[in-house]
């Protein structure tokens, strides 16, 4: 069981005053998240014009790697960051300070190719699944079991739906014989429950300003490392 802690996202920059949307501003956050109880760090680079990018990730995994030595980093794959199939490619392939880890989303068509890119690079693989579609589609893959982890993450506003969907992904995986660790999160309404079941569960979980910016009492946090703090004591209450 860890927590993770989720940086930034896709947020845009009004979401909160804290958001890192420089190399040099997630390094240290980074290095506050770590310092708060976080296990790993999952990022979304930026380029100069502050928007989501793939060659930006050579200079933000040095960045943090230099401010967190020893910790695992993880990025994001997101077909949405190039918006195009080629470019995505292209750009994986040229990263040079590779990351330990990146997520890949299993509802993306280009999945599979993404993945095995990412096995080239000897970069581990997160396959997020958001639905039980996603998955099927998971355990049919010839190479499923050479994953560093399953993402199960669910963007359902609605509580009872989102732990319904949840709960359904985790039974594919079970009755497929999946034994990988998953790390469970939730987004905005969801993250403080989702928090809880990973607890429960005795999975892993993540929080961050990518997932949401309040404290399990609903009050706006005041960073990325408040967040952590508080899951990491929930985390710490199940051992």
């Amino acid at each position: 069981m860890i927590v993770q802690a989720c940086i930034n996202g896709a947020r845009p920059r009004d979401f909160h005053p804290s958001l890192p949307l420089t190399a040099h501003a997630m390094a240290a956050d980074a290095v506050s998240c770590v310092g708060a109880g976080a296990a790993e760090l999952h990022i979304h680079p930026r380029g100069e014009d502050g928007r989501e990018s793939l060659a930006a990730v050579d200079a933000t995994v040095l960045a943090v790697r230099q401010a967190c030595p020893g910790t695992l980093i993880g990025v994001s794959t997101g077909a949405w960051i190039e918006n195009d199939v080629a470019r995505t490619r292209a750009a994986i392939a040229a990263w040079r300070e590779l990351p330990d880890y990146a997520s890949v989303n299993l509802s993306e068509a280009d999945a599979p190719a993404v993945m095995a890119l990412l096995r080239e690079q000897g970069v581990g693989i997160e396959a997020g699944l958001a639905t039980t579609q996603d998955a099927e589609r998971f355990v049919g893959l010839a190479d499923r079991a050479r994953v560093l982890r399953i993402l199960i993450e669910i963007d359902i506003p609605d509580l009872p739906v989102a732990l319904d969907e949840a709960h359904g992904i985790a039974a594919v995986l079970e009755r497929a014989g999946v034994r990988r660790p998953i790390l469970l999160h939730g987004v905005d309404g969801t993250v403080w429950p989702f928090v809880d079941l990973a607890r429960q569960k005795r999975w892993s979980t993540r929080v961050g300003l990518e997932d949401g910016k309040t404290l399990a009492d609903g009050t706006v946090a005041k960073d990325n490392a408040r967040i952590v703090a508080e899951a990491t004591a929930i985390f710490r209450s199940a051992s």
